[in-house]
């Protein structure tokens, strides 16, 4: 909700109610109430690529796995309906009553991501894979305590200041999904709401790059930690591997 309506009030104001950097901020800030909401119930799993990777790795019985994903879908999909009633009548608005998905009065980018006009689908890829590959390494390290994890209380903080730092670096591109939850269930959405199929076939189908990208980057930023930073730290106590377990199981 506060990432979505952001780039709403972005870009149906035309630019006078926001800018780049209001958008960013309502992710970053979205990502911190998400994870002090939900951290002590669920471990806070926003993300369906790295819920998958921790039923890879092992992290996460697979039996939980739909719950999860079920999860992260009816709340990405109740965001964007929520989203659309608080500014239908500014949708309206801008756009006549025609909801398209390019063209100078184009609004679906309200709701999910879509390509820059210049990049290719593998430069598109590669953006959405490597921003998540920043994400994975970011929560890896605030959450590591053996190595400099952050202070008790503040993870919540750094995971939205993260999220923020990655829009305002590598956001250009793609709008920066990186994650399959963010954008899927609100792709849907739009299809059902007016916007039609066109938003699954605009910028040469590229509804299934910031479903497949991301978790691709999320197992790489996994083995990266893993091989350059969790391999090399120095071991705890056994009290503080069992504290240390339980955190990163809650990222």
């Amino acid at each position: 909700v506060f990432g979505l309506s952001s780039v709403a009030q972005v870009v149906l104001g035309r630019g006078d109610f926001g800018q780049q950097l209001s958008i960013n901020l309502g992710f970053g800030i979205g990502v911190t109430m998400g994870v002090h909401a939900a951290g002590g119930i669920s471990g806070a799993h926003l993300n369906a690529a790295i819920t998958l990777t921790h039923c890879i790795l092992g992290n996460l019985p697979w039996r939980k796995l739909p719950a999860y994903l079920i999860g992260q879908f009816l709340g990405s999909f109740t965001a964007a309906a929520t989203v659309f009633g608080l500014y239908y009548d500014a949708l309206y608005d801008y756009t006549d009553g025609n909801f398209t998905v390019t063209g100078p009065t184009a609004t679906a980018s309200i709701f999910s991501t879509y390509p820059a006009p210049y990049i290719s689908l593998l430069g598109g890829f590669f953006t959405e894979f490597m921003g998540t590959v920043m994400l994975l390494l970011g929560i890896l390290i605030i959450h590591d305590e053996k190595n400099n994890g952050a202070l008790k209380g503040t993870q919540a903080l750094l995971t939205g200041i993260l999220v923020l730092g990655i829009g305002l670096g590598m956001g250009l591109n793609t709008g920066y999904a990186i994650n399959p939850s963010r954008d899927l269930p609100p792709r849907v959405f739009t299809a059902i709401a007016g916007w039609g199929m066109d938003v699954f076939t605009a910028g040469h189908h590229w509804w299934w790059v910031p479903v497949t990208a991301p978790i691709l980057g999320s197992l790489a930023g996994v083995l990266i930690h893993k091989l350059f930073i969790d391999f090399h730290n120095q071991p705890v106590p056994q009290s503080g591997n069992e504290k240390g377990q339980t955190v990163v199981e809650a990222s």
